[in-house]
């Protein structure tokens, strides 16, 4: 189906969702039946996939983050080659859940941050603020045979917002009716929290770019395995080490970790050179390797904990993860430990699914998108107003 109008009146639409974090460890791919919009959105999950990348691809994708390895040619290969690999994924699950492809309505697909630049940068008489998400959109529309929405962020940081977090929305479509304090906190590469007070309004929320989620402990995994990790598998090796507080706590006087929402950042600020100081830091400290991975654990819950005293200012009843980082027992426990009165939670003790959360939500955005809503948070992201976010691929 590609007639607009004629999917604008349909009252239920199968439509994916497709996202590729800043973890880079593969590509999320949920196939939900959506009725509604706004505050009377509907989500069913169909069927969901994580189908994870080569090792060759993944380096190339990481390749892009620096700019010793990026190159316009590249960047221009990679958004062609990404396209085709979601819309690849798609038809796969499609396929593994017995969905027929010409059911397909709609795809929202978040894209592969490359780059993302929330502080205006002055020049040539402007303030720019930027941001770039690869995966052409016209590759999947055509290959899928359905209307494709792509690059979300770039409509709120026309009107000067940061571009992200943008789940916030959808977060307080699922969860508005919360009868308690509950903080969404999603942990990829980097963290990211909601938090949703009961009876709260739109306006009422909070949400923000807590700093490193398990980028900073990936890269650790890696380097003590010799390459054979690409993550710290439950948090066994973290489990056995003994974190080194005094690093975590010179770490936190990282000036990103003082700005007040709304705020963003990436592996911009959290990166490669980032990742190898922090090693030199802890060799410096004569850490063992289980000791650097359990440091990299405590420092991303303990920057958590550090924005939420520092941000949030309300007690929070209940702390619900999602991401990669939930499936890392060891980061849980410290969270557990370090939210003393909180009960700390996964998506999946709600009744939701951690691995598919985000991947949920920007189908969610793309149906929002398709309804003319706006859908980022001006609260949240700065923006000086409500936007309809994405571009709209017609196959």
């Amino acid at each position: 189906m590609n007639n607009i109008l004629e999917l604008y009146n349909k009252k239920e639409k199968i439509v994916a969702g497709v996202m590729s974090g800043t973890s880079v460890d593969g590509i999320d791919v949920a196939i939900t039946k959506i009725s509604g919009n706004s505050l009377r959105t509907k989500v069913e999950l169909l069927g969901f996939e994580n189908i994870k990348y080569t090792k060759g691809v993944r380096d190339d994708i990481f390749k892009l983050f620096e700019k010793e390895t990026s190159s316009a040619k590249q960047i221009c290969y990679m958004n062609f080659l990404l396209g085709n690999m979601y819309a690849d994924c798609i038809i796969e699950t499609m396929k593994k859940y017995n969905i027929p492809q010409s059911s397909l309505d709609l795809v929202g697909s978040h894209g592969q941050t490359v780059f993302h630049s929330p502080q205006a940068v002055n020049q040539h008489g402007y303030s720019i603020k930027s941001t770039l998400q690869i995966g052409e959109g016209a590759v999947i529309a055509h290959r899928t045979q359905a209307i494709t929405i792509t690059d979300f962020r770039v409509a709120d940081m026309s009107a000067m917002g940061e571009g992200a977090p943008l789940v916030p929305y959808v977060d307080y479509l699922l969860f508005h009716d919360t009868c308690k304090t509950i903080a969404l906190q999603n942990i990829g590469g980097i963290g990211n929290v909601t938090v949703i007070k009961p009876n709260s309004q739109e306006r009422d929320i909070v949400a923000f770019d807590t700093g490193p989620g398990n980028a900073i402990i990936d890269y650790v995994t890696n380097y003590v395995t010799k390459g054979k990790l690409n993550y710290d598998v439950d948090g066994k090796i973290g489990a056995v080490g003994n974190p080194c507080k005094q690093i975590v706590n010179e770490l936190l006087t990282n000036a990103y970790f003082k700005i007040p929402p709304p705020k963003t950042t990436g592996r911009e600020l959290f990166s490669k050179s980032f990742c190898r100081n922090f090693i030199e830091i802890c060799k410096d400290n004569n850490l063992s390797h289980s000791d650097m991975v359990a440091t990299a654990t405590y420092f991303t819950a303990k920057s958590i904990l550090f924005s939420y005293e520092n941000f949030v200012k309300t007690p929070i009843d209940e702390l619900v993860v999602s991401g990669g980082g939930s499936y890392n027992k060891t980061l849980l426990k410290m969270l557990s430990s370090l939210f003393e009165s909180t009960r700390v939670l996964t998506q999946e003790d709600i009744g939701y699914s951690s691995d598919a959360k985000e991947a949920i939500a920007f189908a969610i955005l793309a149906n929002e998108t398709l309804a003319c809503n706006g859908s980022n948070v001006p609260s949240v992201t700065g923006a000086q107003c409500k936007k309809i976010l994405g571009k709209i691929n017609i196959c």
